[in-house]
């Protein structure tokens, strides 16, 4: 961490933590005895099992049910972290979705934009706010973190709404980061490529012919541990002369290759 006193128990809030690379975080992080704060917005039994993976590990692990999109989860998932433990040294702004329905921008509904603008971008925004002001009351630095996406910067015509709310994440990154430097709270943007998840499971195959045919330099899909990796290289203080920056976990694939 930046600031925290080393004494202290840490305390980590990973946001839609119940599967995929919000559920490797978490879970590696219990691992190296972080207290974990796992949110879930619906799959109740998901998040039980990766509290029950931390614990199982030897950390400390609670569960919270809140809708990032909403203004009165935000608030839900603040009062309840910090009655946890009495504080959030790290958030990991993990929740994440894409559209219902992959269709061609000219025929996107605004229902659609607006839904994934607000688990994406404009929940994770009011979040850190509020997170922010939490830590700088406190007075002892902290750490956010933002899992962002390749499409931050790929364009993918069948799921615009998807690639402008990671493209807005990664300018959040910086307003963040420049805000809050100051201070000792440090900001970050992970950028993952193709990971297997639950969000990739209906393209799978596709994806996998695309590897295996060399769109990424390293040939073979993400996994969520390769995401977390990252995650503790940050707050294990190894990019302390870091902040605003954004870490390509991607295979490769941002390179632009001949």
């Amino acid at each position: 961490m930046t600031s925290a006193s080393q004494h202290q128990p840490r305390v980590a809030l990973v946001t839609g933590a119940g599967r995929g690379i919000g559920r490797g975080i978490a879970t590696a992080l219990g691992a190296r005895n972080w207290r974990v704060l796992v949110n879930y917005r619906s799959d109740a039994d998901s998040a039980a099992s990766c509290v029950q993976q931390i614990e199982d590990s030897g950390g400390e692990a609670r569960s919270i049910q809140a809708d990032v999109a909403s203004a009165d989860g935000r608030a839900t998932l603040l009062r309840e972290s910090l009655a946890a433990w009495g504080g959030v040294d790290l958030l990991v702004n993990n929740a994440g979705m894409a559209p219902r329905q992959r269709v061609d921008i000219l025929e996107m509904s605004e229902a659609s934009y607006d839904e994934v603008m607000g688990v994406n971008l404009r929940g994770p925004f009011f979040l850190t706010q509020a997170i922010a002001r939490h830590m700088l009351a406190a007075e002892r630095g902290g750490t956010i973190i933002n899992i962002s996406s390749m499409s931050a910067v790929v364009a993918s015509t069948s799921r615009g709404e998807y690639c402008i709310s990671k493209a807005g994440m990664g300018m959040m990154t910086k307003l963040f980061a420049d805000r809050l430097a100051d201070q000792g709270i440090l900001v970050y943007e992970l950028r993952p490529g193709i990971v297997e998840t639950d969000m990739t499971a209906v393209v799978l195959e596709r994806y996998q012919r695309l590897v295996a045919e060399g769109l990424t330099p390293i040939r073979r899909l993400g996994l969520p541990e390769d995401v977390a990796r990252a995650c503790l290289a940050i707050v294990e203080g190894h990019f302390p002369f870091s902040t605003g920056e954004v870490i390509n976990v991607d295979g490769g694939q941002h390179l632009q290759r001949l």
